[in-house]
């Protein structure tokens, strides 16, 4: 991977990581499933008036909206409004790079270097020991949730890498466009009209503005940026090698939290935060080319001599 691109995906971490306190901001005035159809619906009104399709099948693009978009966030959003704290989130559904590359491995044969099994390995190990760690801040349903949240997430990656957009932001832009209406289904049935109606009647409020900003940086910045640059490096470089940097967000993830609300990271958390990183930098280097040995040059009467 260029050194360009390995700092654009710390860009996609870090923004990706900020993206959990500014989600818990929104959830403190919208309920989940409303979150995730306005947050998609802000990106697919625009997008089917201006943004052309990109040319991939169809069951495609369906398959990258309902993993990413629909399953992500349906599970994620409701982890934390179930109880979830943002930092934790944040880690557990980092999960996702492991399942990624299991998924690339089975359905895109994709086949991974000792480099890549030994950084994931580790970056994993480290994550378990700060969720462990953590694992009395959160009751097991949140987790779950989360966890099935981060398999949606390696669900949409691998479709992203098979739909092979060569437009990568257009294809951020479409698979915006499936989360809408089966979140707006799910809002209804769970939420309810009640609920639904005093969310948004209140929306413009002060006391709202918080969540207003945090819905907005969803939107602009986590999805449009983020997944905008996600998806031109998955379409660029193998699963195997683009998933492990998103173990990088609950570094930032944990930090922003504690910044913002308070969740103040201790030591084991630094430290296994820090295995994290150079986890993940460490299976994303790229192998050293071999070194040729140059060899004596004979010349004739030499080689004659030698026989």
């Amino acid at each position: 991977m260029l050194v360009r691109d390995r700092l654009l995906a710390l860009v996609v971490a870090v923004v990706w990581g900020l993206n959990f306190p500014a989600t818990a901001l929104a959830l403190e005035h919208f309920p989940p499933f409303l979150l995730a159809a306005l947050r998609f619906t802000l990106l697919a009104i625009p997008t089917l008036l201006f943004v052309p399709r990109p040319k991939i099948p169809f069951g495609r693009l369906l398959l990258v909206g309902f993993g990413l978009g629909v399953l992500q966030f349906a599970f994620l959003y409701l982890s934390m409004a179930s109880g979830m704290p943002s930092g934790l989130a944040s880690l557990v559904l980092q999960a996702s790079a492991p399942f990624t590359v299991v998924l690339a491995g089975v359905f895109l044969r994709e086949r991974l270097t000792g480099r890549q099994v030994a950084g994931v390995t580790i970056a994993v190990c480290a994550l378990a020991a700060i969720a462990v760690h953590r694992s009395q801040t959160a009751a097991l349903l949140p987790v779950v949730l989360a966890l099935c949240g981060a398999m949606g997430w390696a669900i949409g990656n691998v479709a992203t890498r098979r739909a092979g957009a060569a437009n990568p932001l257009h294809l951020t832009l479409w698979w915006s466009v499936v989360p809408p209406i089966p979140m707006a289904v799910l809002s209804l049935t769970v939420e309810g009209p009640a609920r639904i109606g005093h969310a948004l009647g209140t929306a413009f409020t002060p006391t709202a503005l918080p969540a207003d900003l945090g819905l907005l940086y969803i939107v602009l910045v986590a999805t449009l940026v983020g997944y905008g640059i996600w998806s031109r490096l998955l379409a660029t470089y193998p699963s195997s090698t683009v998933a492990p940097f998103s173990m990088l967000v609950p570094v930032v993830g944990v930090l922003a939290s504690w910044a913002a609300f308070g969740e103040v990271p201790d030591l084991v958390e630094v430290l296994a935060g820090a295995v994290v990183v150079g986890g993940v930098l460490w299976a994303s280097r790229p192998p050293r080319a071999a070194v040729p040995v140059a060899l004596p040059v004979l010349s004739p009467g030499a080689v004659d001599a030698r026989r």
